[in-house]
C-alpha cells in the first residue's frame, strides 16, 4: 500500500453520504479536457467535460444506444435526406431561444476549428443543410448513410450568438461557453479544475447537485486518497490494485462494466525507408521500414501474451481481445481470434521477413492516459525481449504523444480509442481509414496511415447501407480484412471502474464518461 493511500485510510474512520443538492458535487477525474471548446479535440476526457454544459441533437444512454436530445425526433424524407424536429422551449444559458440556425451555425464552425482530431469526421457526410424553420432543420447526404443520428450524437450545439471565427481560448475563458446543458460554465483551470454551476432554466430533468467542482487528479493514489478522506464524493478510473480492497469497504460503493475502448499498438506502416524508431539488433539504420511487412507487424501481435496483461497488470479489469468491439456490440465479429500467444512462432517470422537477429525499437505510449498504460508498455517490451526484439519504453503526458503522433514522427505506439456511437464505423474511418489529403476527415486519428482500398470500400458501402443487419455483416468484413492484415496490434478492451461514497451510485457507461448528472443517491 503506497504511503498517501495509507494516510488517508487511517485518517478517515467516519465516511457520511451527501444528501444530494445540499452541498456541491465535487468529483475526481483521471484525465483532462483539452479545452473547454466541444469542438476542438475528440477526446473523452473533453466530450465528458462538454456534456455537462452543451447538448447535441441526440445523445446515447448508458447503453450506447441513440435517444432524443435537442431533436425530439428524426426521420428519412429519402434516402439521402434526414429531417429533425428540434424540441422547442429549450434555451441557452444567456436566455437566447435555441433554433435550426444554431444548428446550422454549429455544423458550420466544426471543420473550421484547428484540432488535433477533428469532429469533423462526424459530418463529413453531410453535403447541404436546409433550416425549414425554426424548428425543424434537414441535413442532405451524398448517399444513403443510416449512422447520421448516431454521429450527430457527437456534435454539441453552440449559441450562433458568440459569432464568427470564435478561438479556442474564448471558450476556455467563459466568453463563448454558451450552452443549453445541465451546467453553467463558471471557471476553468487547466489540468485542475473545471467548476459549474446548475442551470435552473434547463428543459430536462435538473441536476441534483447546486454545483460541480469537476477536479483533475491524474495520480491514481491521489485519487483513491480523496474519495477516502471525503475529499471528493465519486472518482473515475479505480486504480486495478485497489478494486478489490474498495469493495469491501462498507464507506464506499463499487460501479463498474465493460467499456466500448480498445487499448491497441499503432504502427507505422506507411514509410516505404527508414522510419524513425525502429532499426537493426545493433541499433544500425535500415534501408527499408520493417513494419511493411506483414511477417513482422504478426511477430509482434503474437509475441505478447494478452491473457496475461490482462489478469496480472489490469487484474482481470480487461478483457482479451483481437478487435475494436466486444462481444455482444453491435459489429463484433465472432470470426476474428483473440491473437494466441506463440514466441516460438513469432521468432519464424521475424526470420522469414530477414530478421533472423531482431530488431531495436522505441514503443512510445502515455504515462497518464489509460488504465495502467506506464505498466503496460513495460510488459510489452519484455515479451517482445523474449523474441529479439530490443525493446526501449519511451512514456509521457498523452499531449506530448499526440504532439509526436501528428508530426508523424513515431513508428511504434500504445493508444486507446472507443467506438463511442457503439458500433465500429468511428474506427474503421478514423483509425485504420486512409488518411485524406490536407483538409479531409477520413484518417484523422490514422497516425500510421494505414491504407487498404479494399477495406476501406467495404466500410464506405457499410456507411450508405440503410438495413442494419446487412450493414453490421459490412462492418465485421471491414474488420477482418483490417485485423487479418494486422493493421493495428489490439490489447484489450478496458472495463470502466467507478467509486463514490456510501449512500450514492453512479450507472456504468459503455462510453466511460464519468458524468456529475449520473450521480445519484443509491436506493
Amino acid at each position: 500500500m503506497n504511503s498517501t493511500l495509507r494516510a488517508a485510510l487511517l485518517g478517515c474512520a467516519l465516511l457520511t453520504p451527501l444528501a444530494a443538492g445540499a452541498e456541491p458535487l465535487s468529483m475526481a477525474v483521471s484525465a483532462p479536457p483539452a479545452s473547454i471548446d466541444p469542438h476542438y479535440y475528440t477526446l473523452t476526457p473533453s466530450i465528458q467535460v462538454s456534456a455537462h454544459m452543451f447538448e447535441a441533437l441526440t445523445v446515447r444512454d448508458p447503453n450506447a444506444r441513440v435517444q432524443p436530445a435537442l431533436a425530439e425526433s428524426w426521420r428519412l424524407v429519402d434516402d439521402t435526406t434526414w429531417e429533425f424536429k428540434l424540441r422547442p422551449g429549450v434555451k441557452f444559458h444567456n436566455g437566447a431561444d435555441f433554433t435550426a440556425e444554431d444548428v446550422a451555425y454549429t455544423l458550420k464552425r466544426v471543420p473550421t476549428v484547428q484540432s488535433p482530431s477533428s469532429f469533423a469526421v462526424y459530418i463529413r457526410a453531410i453535403t447541404d443543410v436546409q433550416v425549414v424553420d425554426p424548428l425543424t432543420i434537414r441535413l442532405k447526404t451524398a448517399n444513403p448513410y443510416p449512422l447520421l443520428p448516431n454521429d450527430l450524437a457527437q456534435i454539441y450545439i453552440v449559441s450562433r450568438s458568440i459569432g464568427d471565427d470564435v478561438p479556442s481560448s474564448d471558450f476556455n475563458s467563459g466568453k463563448a461557453t454558451i450552452g443549453t446543458g445541465p451546467f453553467r460554465f463558471t471557471s476553468y483551470d487547466p489540468n485542475n479544475r473545471v467548476e459549474m454551476t446548475r442551470n435552473d432554466a434547463y428543459w430536462g430533468t435538473k441536476p441534483a447537485w447546486d454545483s460541480v467542482n469537476y477536479r483533475i487528479i491524474t495520480n491514481s493514489g491521489a485519487r483513491v486518497a480523496a474519495l477516502l478522506s471525503g475529499d471528493v464524493a465519486m472518482i473515475d478510473n479505480v486504480p486495478t490494485a485497489d478494486v478489490a480492497r474498495l469493495r469491501k469497504d462498507n464507506r464506499i460503493a463499487i460501479s463498474e462494466g465493460t467499456s466500448l475502448r480498445l487499448i491497441f499498438l499503432g504502427l507505422d506502416v506507411f514509410r516505404d525507408s527508414e522510419t524513425p524508431d525502429v532499426r537493426g539488433p545493433n541499433g544500425e539504420a535500415l534501408p527499408k521500414n520493417p513494419l511493411q511487412d506483414k511477417r513482422v507487424r504478426e511477430a509482434l501481435s503474437i509475441a505478447i501474451n494478452r491473457p496475461a496483461i490482462t489478469q496480472r497488470i489490469m487484474e482481470d479489469v480487461a478483457v482479451p481481445t483481437g478487435q475494436f468491439m466486444p462481444p455482444g456490440a453491435f459489429g463484433y465479429n465472432p470470426d476474428i481470434p483473440v491473437p494466441k500467444f506463440d514466441a516460438d512462432r513469432a521468432r519464424k517470422l521475424l526470420a522469414e521477413a530477414g530478421y533472423p537477429n531482431g530488431l531495436t525499437i522505441t514503443l512510445r505510449g502515455p504515462n497518464d492516459r489509460y488504465i495502467n498504460d506506464a505498466q503496460i508498455l513495460q510488459v510489452v517490451a519484455q515479451m517482445w525481449a523474449r523474441i529479439g526484439i530490443k525493446t526501449q519504453v519511451e512514456a509521457s503526458p498523452l499531449a506530448t504523444l499526440i504532439g509526436r503522433l501528428n508530426r508523424l514522427d513515431a513508428s511504434v505506439y500504445l493508444l486507446g480509442w472507443s467506438n463511442s456511437t457503439g458500433e465500429p464505423s468511428t474506427s474503421l474511418r478514423a483509425v485504420m481509414g486512409t488518411r485524406a489529403p490536407q483538409g479531409g476527415s477520413l484518417g484523422l486519428s490514422n497516425y500510421g496511415r494505414y491504407s487498404n482500398p479494399r477495406m476501406d470500400a467495404i466500410a464506405e458501402e457499410a456507411m450508405r447501407t440503410l438495413d442494419n443487419g446487412a450493414r453490421e455483416k459490412l462492418m465485421q468484413q471491414a474488420m477482418k480484412i483490417a485485423m487479418d492484415d494486422v493493421a493495428i496490434i489490439p490489447l484489450h478492451i478496458q472495463k470502466s471502474v467507478w467509486a463514490t461514497r456510501s449512500g450514492l451510485s453512479y450507472t456504468p457507461r459503455l462510453d466511460e464518461q464519468t458524468l456529475a448528472t449520473g450521480v445519484l443517491q443509491a436506493k
